[in-house]
């Protein structure tokens, strides 16, 4: 009686030992390869546009307002001479240098105070 235990665990443990304790690995099978997949390793980094730093109406010296959004980094801001009007995006090369944009728009100064230059126009000081 017992041989047939012993007979039977034996059989057991040999049918154990030839299974494959590794699992394989999946086998992964692109069937349908990314056509810009080499396009966009080779792709030149994308800078982000700035994050909103202030969005300020400023009455100006000659009781106008200048509607002015600033962007993080000092570097660029949209301005508006009416609400809801044309967008002016002004743009420095550097953080500290003036913001210009074509016609003859320029604006230097902080979140709080700017003087800004129009086209055809000299430069007016505006506050919040």
């Amino acid at each position: 009686m017992k041989t047939l235990p012993t007979l039977f665990l034996s059989a057991t443990l040999f049918a154990l030992a030839a299974c494959n304790s590794q699992p394989q690995k999946a086998e992964v099978i692109d069937t349908n390869p990314d056509p810009m997949a080499s396009t966009l390793a080779n792709a030149a980094p994308v800078e982000l546009p700035p994050a909103i730093k202030a969005d300020k109406t400023m009455r100006c010296k000659d009781q106008s307002l200048a509607y002015v959004t600033f962007f993080q980094g000092d570097k660029q801001a949209v301005v508006r001479t009416e609400k809801g009007g044309t967008p002016t995006l002004l743009k420095a090369p550097e953080a500290g240098e003036p913001l210009t944009a074509e016609g003859g728009w320029s604006m230097t100064g902080t979140t709080t105070e700017i003087t800004l230059t129009r086209p055809g126009k000299g430069p007016i000081v505006c506050h919040t």
